[in-house]
């Protein structure tokens, strides 16, 4: 099928580049000129617009949205929404928080234009090369886009789990439980640390990545980050926020639900902030293996 892309981070860019791979005819925009050059080597069109992109999309928009959440998505919609009708749908497959898009939902379909939240899972890797898919809007939308939905994922990586901002929510949830796995797998590795064995670190992530009851994709990305730096040299121990884990926090207050394993993990990150330890270095590098994300040096 024909679809735009809006926001080609590393997350947006990779997945284009899996709808390409599929098949799909994929019209690209971006405001990093970089991001834009990068897109043309790869073959996709670009486009200077987001009039431009509604303009080579003829009838019946699809747009997928990849940007930051917060005001970059809201200045995304806003434009679209001067491009796009009747019968045009726009797919959010960013973090957003599910409150706003349960409110985007009810503006756009004023508009007649279909609204999807996709919480999208499994790190630049699963974009490229098949992603985890949490899906919310009108079953009727998602059954329109089903197959494309199935050509993204691994195969069981995609639900449509109902409603508007469900998709958002369970991924906002999804999150919370990430920060806490990250956190315990951080502080293990520090107690090894500071005790008076001699433990390679690497070797014995690779011997928990095979077997043990706390096998699996983190332990993985843990006994790949100790390859590349034994004692994770050149990392410090201060772990950025998304923002989703302090999101599934209120939500538990909210709900009067004792999230105390998902607090505490995002209260170390605020922590990390002052003191350089080696939990947060480990967090933080694993952080980098999966999403790319920034470490601090």
């Amino acid at each position: 099928m024909r679809l735009g892309v809006v926001g080609l981070g590393k997350m947006g860019y990779n997945l284009m580049l899996n709808m390409m791979e599929k098949g799909h005819d994929v019209i690209a925009y971006d405001i990093s000129q970089a991001s834009m050059e990068a897109a043309k080597k790869e073959g996709v069109r670009t486009v200077r617009s987001l009039e431009e992109l509604c303009a080579g999309l003829g009838d019946g928009k699809t747009v997928w949205v990849m940007v930051p959440a917060g005001e970059a998505v809201e200045a995304v919609i806003d434009g679209l929404k001067r491009c796009m009708g009747q019968g045009d749908t726009i797919i959010d497959g960013g973090n957003s928080h599910y409150k706003d898009s349960i409110r985007r939902h009810d503006e756009l379909l004023k508009r007649g234009i279909g609204f999807i939240d996709v919480g999208t899972s499994g790190g630049v890797e699963g974009a490229r090369s098949g992603a985890c898919m949490m899906i919310g809007g009108e079953e009727e939308e998602f059954k329109r886009f089903e197959a494309l939905f199935g050509d993204l994922c691994v195969k069981g990586g995609c639900a449509y789990l109902g409603r508007s901002g469900s998709g958002h929510f369970a991924k906002m949830v999804h999150n919370g439980i990430e920060y806490g796995m990250l956190q315990a797998v951080g502080e293990g590795f520090e107690i090894i640390q500071r005790s008076d064995f001699a433990i390679d670190n690497e070797k014995l992530a690779a011997v928990w990545s095979n077997g043990s009851v706390i096998r699996g994709w983190l332990m993985e990305l843990c006994h790949r980050a100790f390859q590349n730096s034994p004692q994770l040299e050149g990392v410090k121990g201060k772990i950025a926020s998304s923002g989703e884990g302090l999101w599934a926090v209120q939500e538990a207050l909210e709900l009067g639900v004792p999230a105390s394993v998902i607090t505490q993990s995002l209260l170390a990150r605020y922590a990390s902030n002052d003191n350089d330890s080696f939990s947060a270095k480990v967090v933080s590098s694993l952080r980098r293996e999966f999403g790319g994300h920034d470490v601090s040096k």
